[in-house]
């Protein structure tokens, strides 16, 4: 942890939940960024952890806008410092309902665009601010307040349709692997043009699991697959090694169910078509590491 800087841009007095590893992982987001940085922040939990107005806990400039509009609003920001010469880093920080639903046009316009940004997709796989509703990241077998008998739709592939764009870099990370997110930011913004990284984000609101559980809770989502660490950068895929230590010796999905009350109930066929998704999804990264597609 010796290259994390010790300067902090999240201070004190943010409304977050306790246990909120999406605060978390925005942390050390900024430790990289650094001060000559602004934020675009859609409608999520991030637009009001910030703290309460008039005051603010986030130590640089913060742009609040409508759900849909955060890419939108990060490709003029961007086109506008860069024409004036400056590098000022533009990130776009979105849960997965302003990603993955609410926000994807825009999105998709500014990575079709090559807007040059950065745009985060923290994903506590629900609409965590208004509720704890469904949304297209919630996984299969998951009760929300939406789907309180369990989603019976799988989770959507928001990097499948991010790789499809074909940005020189993108990443996936998880808030209990800081060092990984720090690595990965730092790479991301010293590339030129859209770049993306999706972070996992435990939720222990919604999640249902003690708010001290929040790491445990991340590390076991890697370490059962259900969560795989790797970049693609200009094309080439690259397995990051939590989850190549993963693939080794995998612990039970069931440990990672287990201690989530959003998973209660789950019955066993979906928890064994949880297990074949998760078996897809290695096999393919691997093939697409070692050039075979």
């Amino acid at each position: 942890m010796t290259e994390i800087p010790k300067e902090e841009y999240v201070l004190k007095g943010t409304t977050a939940c306790a246990g909120c590893s999406a605060s978390l992982s925005l942390r050390y987001v900024l430790k990289v960024a650094g001060p000559d940085t602004v934020l675009v922040i859609p409608a999520s939990c991030s637009s009001v952890i910030q703290g309460t107005y008039p005051n603010t806990a986030l130590h640089i400039p913060v742009y609040n806008i409508a759900f849909a509009a955060a890419a939108a609003c990060a490709s003029g920001m961007s086109n506008a410092f860069r024409e004036l010469g400056k590098k000022t880093n533009v990130i776009v920080y979105a849960g997965d309902g302003g990603t993955l639903d609410i926000g994807i046009q825009s999105m998709s316009g500014a990575f079709e665009r090559g807007t040059d940004f950065l745009y985060i997709c923290y994903d506590n796989e629900e609409y965590g601010n208004t509720g704890m509703q469904r949304s297209g990241a919630t996984p299969l077998g998951a009760r929300t307040t939406t789907t309180p008998a369990g989603k019976t739709e799988e989770k959507k592939d928001i990097d499948a349709i991010i790789a499809a764009h074909n940005p020189p870099y993108m990443a996936t990370a998880c808030s209990a692997f800081p060092q990984d997110i720090f690595k990965k930011v730092k790479k991301a913004l010293s590339i030129r043009g859209p770049t993306f990284i999706h972070i996992l984000a435990p939720c222990p609101s919604g999640w249902h699991y003690p708010p001290g559980k929040t790491i445990e809770i991340g590390r076991l989502a890697v370490k059962t697959g259900m969560w795989l660490l790797y970049e693609r950068e200009y094309g080439q895929v690259s397995i990051s090694s939590p989850s190549k230590a993963a693939m080794k010796n995998p612990a039970p999905l069931e440990e990672f169910l287990a201690p989530q009350r959003r998973f209660a109930g789950i019955d066993p066929k979906t928890v064994e078509i949880l297990k074949q998704r998760i078996a897809q999804n290695i096999k393919r990264l691997t093939k697409e590491e070692s050039g075979v597609c």
